[in-house]
């Protein structure tokens, strides 16, 4: 629903609706959401082109709006990019790249797709997930908010949508900054905005937004230790990045337990999960790795798991970084155990560790704080610690 094309706008005005849904070109105010387009605009307004690998959990979806990966075979999006709950084959995700010719870049078809069913332009709510034919395995996530803690500040946008109003969509990646809008604020620009389910960001004086094509996409920010977190879903707004009209977002803190609900149906609760393969504990904070310095470390607490790890303990590290060959991994067990996962190397030069590793952990009692340890020992390339999975 973000930004209206020029055409959508004359549309829009003729009907007497105030803005334009995100990315999408639904009117807000409708009785009843439009179906996706298949012609959206333009990226992110006022931006600057993305670092490869610098949001690694973003997804470009082929119908013209972005999303966030939640889980291995799940993207958040927005309810106004998507049609109906049901199975679906027909939209292509994109993931891993910048660039959405980059030759690496991944892409999934998907299965099926939850709309959330409270959702209309009348009430918000503006949420739904795409489940994926497979999963990428070791995929970037980025967790969403849980509480009201992060809906404030400065947050970031990202998207290929249009750079300017009735623009092209972009083919590389933006990313901007924006200031949080009160609720007050806001309805003076939408008198009809959901304060309960919705979230506003932007300029006074304009310049820098959300445009057509970033509908579904992200708003995030640093949280307490300084790992992204989502707070919002681009929704809609008039135009792109006018004067007084500030970008309005699904309130992902408001929603969360809804999302996580359903998530939890489709095979990933919050916290662990038991399938064939065992039961699995997931860290997705992300933890800065300094440069050419000290270890450090990312802890998963694990419970409830009768006797010793198992002889193949899986190991699932992603780790963002523009140099993996600096990298040093171990595993440390709960009794300061440690096993090497990856030693440096010079002669591997390529960016990022997305791996699964095997660790015969069966002298280890399964319950306690498992850690990754990470060492940078080459100056001038960093990263961080992305995610990180166990399965016992």
């Amino acid at each position: 629903m973000r930004k209206l094309s020029k055409l959508q706008q004359a549309l829009a005005l003729a009907a007497t609706s105030i803005a334009a849904v995100a990315a999408v070109g639904v009117v807000a105010g409708q009785a009843t959401a439009a179906p996706p387009p298949t012609d959206m605009g333009p990226q992110v307004v006022g931006g600057t082109r993305a670092a490869q690998g610098e949001f690694p959990w973003m997804v470009r979806l082929s119908m013209g709006c972005g999303g966030a990966m939640y889980a291995d075979d799940l993207v958040l999006t927005a309810a106004h990019c998507v049609d109906s709950t049901g199975n679906n084959t027909g939209i292509t995700a994109t993931y891993g790249a910048v660039d959405l010719q980059d030759a690496n870049r991944v892409t999934r078809t998907s299965k099926y797709v939850y709309r959330n069913p409270g959702y209309s332009t009348s009430t918000g709510g503006d949420w739904a997930l795409i489940q994926l034919s497979s999963p990428i395995t070791g995929a970037a996530k980025l967790p969403i908010a849980t509480t009201t803690a992060y809906d404030s500040g400065t947050f970031t946008i990202a998207g290929w949508g249009a750079a300017s109003e009735g623009g092209a969509q972009e083919r590389y990646l933006l990313k901007a900054e924006v200031p949080f809008v009160s609720d007050t604020s806001c309805k003076t620009a939408y008198p009809s905005m959901k304060t309960a389910v919705e979230i506003c960001a932007g300029f006074t004086q304009g310049g820098t937004d959300t445009c057509q094509g970033d509908s579904g996409g992200p708003m995030f920010r640093r949280d307490n230790n300084n790992a992204w977190v989502q707070v919002g879903i681009v929704s809609y707004g008039r135009g792109c990045a006018r004067p007084n009209y500030p970008g309005v977002y699904a309130e992902v803190s408001a929603l969360s337990s809804a999302i996580a609900a359903k998530a939890a149906e489709l095979g990933h609760p919050p916290t662990s999960t038991t399938n064939p393969q065992g039961t699995v504990f997931e860290n997705t904070n992300d933890v800065q790795i300094p440069d050419n310095a000290g270890a450090v470390t990312s802890d998963i607490a694990v419970t409830g798991v009768t006797g010793n790890a198992p002889a193949t303990l899986k190991v699932d590290v992603n780790i963002v970084h523009t140099y993996r060959g600096d990298l040093v991994i171990d595993l440390v067990a709960p009794d300061g155990s440690a096993y090497r996962l990856k030693n440096s190397s010079t002669s591997d030069s390529a960016d990022n560790v997305i791996a699964t590793y095997t660790v015969n952990a069966s002298s280890e009692a399964a319950n306690g704080t498992w850690k990754l340890k990470v060492q940078d020992t080459y100056a001038q390339d960093v990263g961080y610690i992305n995610s990180w999975k166990l399965t016992f």
